[in-house]
Order: C-alpha cells, then sequence, then structure tokens
C-alpha cells in the first residue's frame, strides 16, 4: 500500500506550491534574459526521451522539474523591455504616419531617419521577449508531453496483474520472504555484547529515561486528563461550551500521538536498533498517530452523545460504526506494517500481495458495514424546518447515501479483485476511497467548530449552525480540501502545481493577459471607489444637501446620479489600474450590443426614462400622483421602475417608460394647493339662495379652505330628485382632501337639520294591479285549513304579476299611496 507516500505527498504540496509561489514571485523582478544554450541542450534531451519514451519515472520527473524551471523564466521573460518598448512605439507614433501613395509629399529626411533609428531599435528591443514567447511555447509542450507519459504509465500500473493470492503454492514464499525480512532487521541490531552498545545506551539512559517515562505517561493518561478538563469545564458552565469541548476532545490525539512520538524517540536514542529498525519505529508512531486521527473524526461524527453527533444514527448504529472505523484503521497499520518490513529485503511482489491479502478483505468487510449504516441515513423530521433547512438537510442525506452506496460497492469489489491478483488496482481504489471518506468527516468536523466560534462570537449560540455563516464556512472547507482529495486518488503534486501556475498566468484575451492579481488589483480599486462614492453620497444627503434650499426630490435626484456616475468612475479606474485593455474586445463587444439592444431593449428604455425622470424631475418622491389607473404617493426613484404606495398601503412597481411615454397626473407637483368639490342635493322647494348662503359659510369656515380664491357655490341642475348644489374651494394641502370633505359633509348635515332643510333620497311606488285577490282568500278551504294550522299556503302569498312597481319622485315616504 502506498498509505505512508500519500501522507507525506499531503505534507509537501503546501511546501512545493508555497515555494513555486514564492519563486514565482521572486522571478517576477528579475528582468534577466534567461540561458538559451543551455536550454537547448536539455530541450532537446527532453524529445528524445519523449520519442523513445526511454528514461525511468524518477528520470522524467527530475527532466520535467527543470524544464518547468525554464517555463518558468521565458514566461517571466516575455516582458522583457517592455516599458522601453512602450516608450519607443509612443515615440514612432508621436512622428505621426509615414507618406503613404505616389503622390504623397516626401517625408523630411530628419524625421525618416529618426523613424528608421527607432523602428530598429524596437526590432532589436523584441527579439528577447519574441524569442522566450516561442521557447515558453516549446517547454510547455514538453511538461504536458512528459504528464502524458507518466499518466499513461500510472494507469497500465493499476492494471498490473500479480499472481492470485488464493493459490497455496505462494504462501510458503511470501511466509518465507517475511521472515528472511525480520530476520535482517534483528541482525541489523548492534550486539548485546558489544561494549560501544552499552556505553551509548549508559550516556543517553537519562534522555532515553525521561522520554519514556513521559510516552507512557501521555500514552496511559491523556485522555483522563482531557476528559477531566471537559468535565471541569461542564461544572463551571464555561461559555461556548461546546468549542471548549472540541479543542479538549484534541488533547485525546495529541497527547497519546506525543506519547507514541516520545516512546519513538526514546527507542532511537537507545541505539539499540540499526537504521531500518529505528525507521519501523517511526513508522509505527506516525500510524499510530494516523490511528488516532480517524478515531477522533469517528467518534466526532458518530458521538455517542445526540447532540454532538453529525450523523444522528440510532445509538446502536452510531457505536457499530465507530467499531468498524477502528477496524479499519488497525487493519491499515497491519498492512503497512507489512509492507514497510518487506521493503527492507528483497522479497517478491507476490509474497506482499500474499500477506496483505487477509487483512484487505477485512477491511473490505468493515468498509461494506459502513456503506450499509450510510446508506440508511435518514434526516431527522422536525416540524419547525423551513424550506432552506428541509433542503440543505435533504443534500446531506443524499450525499450520505451516495457514499454509502459506494463504500458497499467497493466493499463487495475488492475481494473479488484481490482474488483475481489487481492488487495495484486495489491499492488504488480501497485506500483512497477511505482517506476521503475520513477527509469528508473532518471537513463536518471543522464547518460545526467554526459555526460554534461564530455562535459564541455573536451571541446566537448553537442557532448559528443553521446560518448562512456555517454553509459558507463548509463551502470554504470543502475548497481547501479539493488539492488533498486530488493527491489521495493519485494526482502528482506537479498536476497541481502546474495547474497552479497556470492559474497564476491567467488567461489571454486577443493581446491582453489577464491573471489572478488583475482581477485582485480591479476588485480593490472597484471597491474603494465605490466606498468613496457611498461616503460622499452619505454625506451630501445627511449634511450638505439639507442646508440648501434644493427640494427633497432634487436632493434624492442629485445622490442618485452622483452614485450612477461614481460606481461608473470606479468601474473605470479599476479596469485601467488593472491594465485590462479593452480594445480587443470592442469588435465582439459590438456584436453584443446589437444583441443586447434587441433583446434587452425594455430593460435599456426603463433605464433612460429612470435618467430622464432624475434630471428633468417630473415627479419626485412623496408627490400624489396617478399613472396607468393607479393612485398614490411615490416611495422610490430607481433606475428601472418606481415604486408607488396606494392609499390602501400596497406597493405598485411601475416602469419608467410608463411615466415617460404615459398621461402622468401629478397632485402635488410644485405645490400641494389643490381643489375640492363638494355634492349636496336638497329637496324641491327649498330656498335656493338660502342654501347657498349656508353651503358658503360652512366652506369658508374650514380652515384648511383658501380664501384666496374665495370658495364658490353653484347651483347646477334640477335634478330627477333633488336639486343640486356644489361646493368648490381650493385647500392649502391637497393631501388633506378626504378629511376635509368629511368635515365639511358632517357640518352640512348638521346645518341642514337646524335649518329644517330636507335632503332627498329615491323613493319608490308600488300599484296592487289585482286587489280581488285579497278577498278570495278567505273562500279558499285550503286557505282557511292553513290558517288553522299557522302555516301559510302559495294562494296567501302575492304572486309577482299582480304588482306593478313605479319609480316616482317627491318627498313622500315610500308605500304611501297603495290602492
Amino acid at each position: 500500500m502506498r498509505l505512508l507516500a500519500r501522507f507525506f505527498t499531503l505534507l509537501a504540496v503546501v511546501l512545493c506550491l508555497a515555494t513555486g509561489t514564492v519563486q514565482a514571485q521572486d522571478t517576477t523582478l528579475e528582468t534577466a534574459v534567461p540561458s538559451f544554450d543551455r536550454w537547448e541542450g536539455l530541450a532537446r534531451e527532453a524529445e528524445n526521451a519523449i520519442d523513445n519514451n526511454s528514461g525511468t519515472d524518477e528520470t522524467l520527473m527530475a527532466m520535467r522539474s527543470r524544464i518547468a524551471e525554464f517555463r518558468t523564466e521565458f514566461d517571466n521573460a516575455r516582458d522583457i523591455n517592455a516599458a522601453r518598448i512602450r516608450t519607443v512605439r509612443e515615440q514612432i507614433a508621436a512622428l505621426g504616419p509615414p507618406p503613404e501613395g505616389e503622390n504623397a509629399p516626401a517625408e523630411p529626411a530628419d524625421v525618416a531617419a529618426q523613424r528608421e533609428a527607432l523602428n530598429e531599435e524596437l526590432s532589436r528591443l523584441q527579439v528577447p521577449g519574441q524569442k522566450a514567447e516561442t521557447e515558453f511555447v516549446r517547454a510547455d509542450s514538453l511538461v504536458g508531453q512528459i504528464d502524458t507519459i507518466l499518466r499513461d504509465r500510472q494507469a497500465q500500473k493499476l492494471l498490473t496483474v500479480t499472481p492470485s493470492p488464493l493459490n497455496p503454492a505462494y504462501w510458503p514464499p511470501a511466509i518465507s520472504d517475511f521472515t528472511v525480512a525480520v530476520t535482517d532487521l534483528r541482525d541489523e541490531t548492534p550486539n548485546a555484547a558489544d561494549a560501544r552498545t552499552w556505553t551509548a545506551l549508559r550516556n543517553n539512559l537519562p534522555v532515553v529515561g525521561f522520554l519514556f517515562v513521559l510516552g507512557m505517561v501521555l500514552i496511559l493518561r491523556g485522555r483522563h486528563w482531557a476528559g477531566m478538563i471537559v468535565r471541569s469545564l461542564q461544572s463551571y458552565g464555561a461559555r461556548g461550551f461546546g468549542i471548549w469541548r472540541f479543542l479538549v476532545s484534541l488533547l485525546r490525539i495529541f497527547l497519546p500521538a506525543a506519547g507514541l512520538v516520545a516512546l519513538a524517540l526514546a527507542v532511537i536514542s537507545s541505539e539499540v536498533l540499526g537504521p531500518k529498525g529505528e525507521n519501523i519505529v517511526l513508522v509505527i508512531s506516525l500510524l499510530g498517530g494516523i490511528m488516532l486521527g480517524v478515531r477522533w473524526v469517528s467518534e466526532r461524527i458518530f458521538s455517542r452523545d445526540d447532540d454532538e453527533a453529525l450523523l444522528l444514527l440510532p445509538r446502536e448504529k452510531r457505536k457499530e460504526a465507530r467499531f468498524h472505523v477502528g477496524m479499519i484503521t488497525v487493519m491499515i497499520i497491519i498492512t503497512e506494517l507489512i509492507s514497510q518490513i518487506l521493503k527492507t529485503g528483497e522479497s517478491a511482489p507476490v509474497s506482499l500481495a500474499v500477506l496483505q491479502f487477509p487483512w484487505l478483505v477485512i477491511s473490505s468487510l468493515m468498509l461494506y458495514r459502513i456503506g450499509v449504516l450510510l446508506r440508511g441515513y435518514t434526516e431527522p423530521s422536525s416540524a419547525t424546518d423551513d424550506t432552506l433547512t428541509e433542503v440543505r438537510t435533504s443534500t446531506l442525506g443524499r450525499v450520505v447515501r451516495g457514499l454509502g452506496t459506494g463504500a458497499v460497492i467497493l466493499g463487495c469489489l475488492s475481494p473479488v479483485l484481490l482474488a483475481a491478483g489487481y492488487f495495484q488496482a486495489v491499492d488504488a481504489l480501497m485506500p483512497p476511497y477511505i482517506m476521503t471518506l475520513v477527509l469528508l468527516g473532518l471537513v463536518m468536523v471543522l464547518q460545526r467548530f467554526f459555526a460554534d466560534l461564530y455562535g459564541a462570537l455573536t451571541g446566537q449560540g448553537q442557532a448559528a449552525r443553521e446560518t448562512l455563516m456555517a454553509v459558507l464556512f463548509g463551502l470554504v472547507l470543502l475548497l481547501l480540501v479539493l488539492p488533498v482529495l486530488a493527491l489521495v486518488w493519485g494526482a502528482r503534486v506537479t498536476d497541481l502545481t502546474e495547474l497552479w501556475q497556470a492559474f497564476g498566468r491567467g488567461f489571454a484575451v486577443g493581446d491582453t493577459r489577464i491573471s489572478p492579481a488583475d482581477f485582485l488589483t480591479f476588485a480593490v480599486i472597484f471597491v474603494i471607489g465605490y466606498v468613496l462614492t457611498r461616503l460622499v453620497q452619505s454625506a451630501l444627503r445627511g449634511n450638505v444637501l439639507p442646508k440648501t434650499k434644493i427640494d427633497i426630490g432634487g436632493q434624492n435626484a442629485i445622490v442618485s446620479g452622483l452614485g450612477y456616475v461614481g460606481i461608473f468612475l470606479a468601474a473605470l479606474a479599476a479596469i485601467t489600474g488593472a491594465g485590462i485593455d479593452l480594445s480587443s474586445l470592442a469588435i465582439v463587444a459590438g456584436a453584443l450590443s446589437v444583441g443586447i439592444g434587441f433583446g434587452l431593449q425594455n430593460i435599456v428604455s426603463n433605464f433612460v426614462s429612470g435618467i430622464i425622470l432624475l434630471i428633468e424631475r417630473p415627479i419626485s418622491e412623496g408627490d400624489w400622483i396617478e399613472v396607468g389607473g393607479q393612485m398614490g404617493y411615490v416611495r422610490d426613484i430607481s433606475v428601472r421602475s418606481t415604486r408607488i404606495e396606494t392609499f390602501d398601503r400596497t406597493d405598485v412597481i411601475v416602469p419608467n417608460a410608463d411615466l415617460v411615454s404615459g398621461t402622468v397626473t401629478n397632485y402635488t407637483r410644485g405645490n400641494t394647493v389643490g381643489r375640492l368639490i363638494v355634492p349636496v342635493g336638497v329637496a324641491y322647494g327649498s330656498d335656493t339662495r338660502r342654501i347657498e348662503t349656508i353651503l358658503r359659510e360652512i366652506a369658508e369656515a374650514q380652515p384648511m379652505v383658501l380664501a384666496t380664491p374665495a370658495p364658490n357655490v353653484l347651483f347646477l341642475n334640477f335634478g330627477a330628485d333633488a336639486l343640486e348644489f356644489e361646493i368648490r374651494c381650493f385647500l392649502r394641502d391637497v393631501n388633506w382632501m378626504m378629511l376635509v370633505k368629511n368635515d365639511i359633509n358632517h357640518e352640512i348635515a348638521a346645518r341642514f337639520a337646524e335649518e329644517g332643510i330636507e335632503i332627498p333620497f329615491a323613493q319608490r311606488d308600488l300599484w296592487l294591479r289585482n286587489p280581488e285577490v285579497l278577498r278570495t282568500r278567505e273562500e279558499n278551504t285550503g286557505a282557511g285549513n292553513a290558517r288553522e294550522s299557522g302555516a301559510p299556503t302559495a294562494n296567501d302569498r302575492p304572486r309577482a304579476e299582480d304588482f306593478d312597481s313605479q319609480d316616482t319622485g317627491g318627498d313622500a315616504e315610500a308605500g304611501d299611496d297603495i290602492a
């Protein structure tokens, strides 16, 4: 198995990436021309190796590393003399275009000589950069070809078939190889009778004794001490107990792991083992630390406490899952020890497969059982969960069940592949899958820790586990673990460094190369410009504009316009500061603008209309308007639409194009004066002059009614039911129209009652067409029986055709005339 190799690769990848980043930063400061002679020899050697597919993996990797270094130099050399080239081009442009055509006047001799000298200098300055660009492409191609060869060889190794470990003929040789390897380790141990061994042990005895005692104490008492700290914090009710519990649980790994390292150092310091034996001791301590780490992750995922368990399976199933995880780690330690011991001697490849076969089969069975448990995972239902929580929980459930299905399939498939001799394939599938489960579990554990930490800092407590920040923590952790997962599944460090360098170089758009540094520069400049714009807007809105005589609509227009201009200038400054040349995109932008113009013409129309509204200001915030049958107050004017609050407190979003192209009634534009009309009807026979006087007095008595122009009372019509009058008056504030009308109507009712003036209403006379029907009821026997029983019959009820209705005017009450 290649577990240790993968582990050390994970430790080295960060250093490699950091080293590559530092080198890239250092080389960007260098402008020296690369050594093309040394590069030519290396390039030819690499091309021969690629053509003949020769050389070991180590040779190709070393060659690739050297080529990658040259490629970095060539990449940095692209900009050699860039500043000088820009200056020369500006000088040539300052001379103007050269004369063209036969009839064009000849250019002055001194100008022509200067132009020729500048062109020659420009050609000379461009040579290193052009050559570096050419060799960069060549180096990049060689790196890609070497990577292809290495990947092909790696794929061929996965399909390598070893003899079946089930064949008994290979069992004795395998046991013999293992015995010989152990014997070599024993023979490597210094002779106890050697005086130098006892002398070294005697000299190092204090250190050995201290490390031995320290290691045993940490291993035997470390977990107990960690438990005591947790119980102490719980008894004192420490704030953020979940965080402290998490941190203390780390001690359950760190203390025993430190104890294992101390014991290993004690054995090495005693010098009683040879180099191979000391290597085995270090491997044992490292594997012990890995076992403790995996066990810690399983205890957090399948915790005994329901509140701490990240996958809330039944208690018995969580206990079973912890047992299977522990068994898998034990099997991994055994198989890795077998591998390390066999590496100390010369053994046949089939011996490793034979000796590791039973332990790998047990690991497969344990992985199968874990997959069965994960497939049965169901999310805990809660009646208070909202839709977002249900979606997130269901997503977690699908992922867990998917991982469980993969574990079941791999657990069933691995023994079959091992029996068939595909040992390399199993080694490339099962350990990475197990490490993937562990890493994803670690992501869940760290996400819970950061969510609890966020809850403790903000005072939200455990409720922070369901906030958006918890989701963001999970996404960041997943992004960080992706490179580790790639290495676990067989990706080489060079693959990741290749991606990192490609990411650092950016991508080319026409003649412009955009790198992450350009994006960062763009973001920083734009954010600074945006913040400054908002600060200026806030200062104008709160301190400057309120002290002027500009109305509130004009103030809002100034603030909004300043915001749009500021954002545009911030974007322009960010593009310029990042060095992004958009001239190469002019044709593409022109073509896209046509399609965008047709597809977004309504949005563009509303945008332009919004700008017109802000400049011309036919309406302002707070105006009472009517548009498209909707009446209300303008609450907000944005670039695309305007929000109107109706009198029933509902918001109506009106596109700005409707306000510019349609008919808009603004009741409060310029001033709040408005006219109120109150219709009044009185009975026929009333004194019209007296009515006019009373109504004028009522209108003039209202404090909101203007004296100039004076209120007017008009006798309009002789209506069907009443004499019709109207009060027409102007109000100081038309927004009070309904309240003033209400007061006027109350006053009219009171004054008319005092004066005895009647307010008419519609009346109706009923005429009986057949009055004899009423007299024939007594002659009907059925009707008499019905009267005795108290139940009416059909003959007792008048029929519709016996009545004739007619609307009449006049002052009589309804039903006065019945014949």
